[in-house]
């Protein structure tokens, strides 16, 4: 396992970190499960976890809780708010009155007494920074979280982000979360040249683009991942979208092939290649597939094989734009682009 500091924070983490959206019910994990996967993903040499309390409801914090019983100490440990929790309008969003109660649920959920890093799950255009940044900066104050940061957020919130803590003497943002993989490569074009210039941290979510990256989705086969189950339309190949996708994977296989990396190895790898990525975030679900994850670990992707992947996926191109969550809403819906 490889490790870097997570932005200007001083703080190391592994390439590869374990995301926790998989345990209870989204990914039908038990308790014994995710903690199976836990002792793995330690053994293996990640050190960083991370959760939010929208996941299944506040279950995944409560199984990675039980899971790191004893050993929290040596887990760089964290969690989100801000989605909804519940069906009450003002348990959701970024304001201090909710973050203040989010983040002791959370605590609670997790049986610990502080988090290492807070984020914000989404940006709220409720609320403004101010308000968001100073209630992060009294609960770092407080003692209850080492650092906080934000997650698929756009690039010009990020910036405003920075902008509004130094205005307001308030601390800052130190990560950011964004989505990205070989077939949703937006981020370089807008958000990663940001992070960089603020030496934000980045976690990157989904590498293994929902699935269609692990070499379980190729022309000719039936597609039967359990993503596939829950969101049927992201695999429908009458989608141009998609049927996009299943062709960039089909010359990205010949690719691993010849390199002789597993799509897996091949996925990962090109993550965390990019200077601007701190870690990837796997999500497994299972033992199986954390073992075949954690085998990239220590993948390096030549400059051969990059310049391949640049030939079948130009850089700064999201394959399924509609897909992404900082993408900007007037580019999505033509209404909001009219008068």
């Amino acid at each position: 396992m490889q490790y870097r500091t997570l932005g200007r924070t001083g703080v190391q983490v592994s390439t590869l970190a374990l995301g926790a959206m998989n345990f209870g019910a989204i990914g039908r994990t038990t308790q014994d499960e995710a903690t199976a996967i836990v002792d793995a993903a330690l053994e293996a040499g990640i050190n960083l976890i991370d959760t939010a309390d929208w996941y299944s409801q506040g279950e995944s914090e409560e199984m990675v809780g039980k899971a790191i019983a004893g050993r929290r100490d040596d887990i760089v440990l964290a969690t989100k708010a801000n989605m909804p929790m519940g069906e009450e309008r003002n348990h959701q969003g970024s304001s201090r009155r909710w973050l203040f109660t989010a983040l002791d649920d959370s605590l609670r959920r997790l049986g610990v007494d502080h988090v290492d890093l807070y984020q914000i799950h989404q940006w709220d255009p409720n609320t403004g920074d101010e308000e968001t940044l100073s209630a992060l900066t009294d609960l770092q104050r407080a003692g209850k979280i080492r650092y906080f940061g934000s997650s698929t957020f756009p690039a010009h919130r990020i910036v405003q982000a920075q902008w509004a803590a130094r205005e307001h003497r308030l601390s800052r943002y130190v990560t950011e979360q964004p989505s990205y993989s070989i077939l949703q490569r937006g981020i370089e074009t807008h958000v990663l040249p940001v992070t960089e210039q603020y030496g934000l941290g980045v976690l990157a979510w989904s590498p293994l683009a929902s699935g269609w990256l692990t070499g379980a989705v190729r022309a000719g086969r039936e597609v039967t991942t359990s993503r596939s189950a829950v969101m049927p339309e992201r695999f429908d190949l009458t989608i141009p979208a998609n049927r996009a996708r299943l062709d960039a994977v089909e010359q990205l296989a010949g690719v691993a092939d010849e390199a002789g990396l597993t799509m897996i190895q091949l996925a990962l790898g090109f993550v965390t290649a990019h200077p601007g990525v701190t870690s990837a975030l796997i999500g497994p679900r299972t033992l199986d597939h954390l073992h075949a994850q954690t085998a990239a670990a220590d993948t390096v992707l030549s400059a051969d094989v990059l310049d391949a992947i640049d030939a079948i996926v130009t850089p700064g191109t999201d394959l399924a734009p509609h897909e992404k969550f900082d993408t900007p809403p007037s580019l999505l819906d033509a209404s909001l682009r009219r008068r």
